[in-house]
């Protein structure tokens, strides 16, 4: 089974950028779907992007879309979220999450191992 690592969130002002990684160990990632979603303080862990597993396919939640960008290197075993134009209500922890079966990308419940999390804070 993969392990998964997150890494990159800090805090930046309103309108920069963060580049998120995920670092997997423990079996390729190249056998599993990733997704990024994000949980801010009080509120439920939502979508944010998804890859398939070549990288050919993605798919953003609408609130990200044009903004956020995801990518991974299997090669590296690492898959990455670029942040661009942040806001300050994106303030959150950001997971990376696996799935080896098809289908859904959205739902949380659908992936099957995920990572500690990693703090992204906007300030305004």
């Amino acid at each position: 089974q993969v392990q998964l690592v997150e890494s990159g969130g800090g805090l930046v002002q309103a309108g920069g950028s963060l580049r998120l990684s995920c670092a997997a160990s423990g079996r390729a990632l190249s056998t599993y779907r990733m997704g990024w979603f994000r949980q801010a303080p009080g509120k439920e862990r939502e979508f944010v992007a998804a890859i398939s597993r070549g990288g050919t396919n993605r798919d953003y939640a609408d609130a990200v879309k044009g903004r956020f960008t995801i990518n991974r290197d299997n090669a590296k075993n690492t898959v990455y979220l670029q942040m661009n134009g942040l806001k300050p209500e994106e303030t959150a922890v950001y997971y990376c999450a696996a799935k080896s079966s098809g289908g859904d990308y959205v739902t949380e419940a659908s992936y099957d191992i995920w990572g500690q999390g990693t703090q992204v804070t906007v300030s305004s």
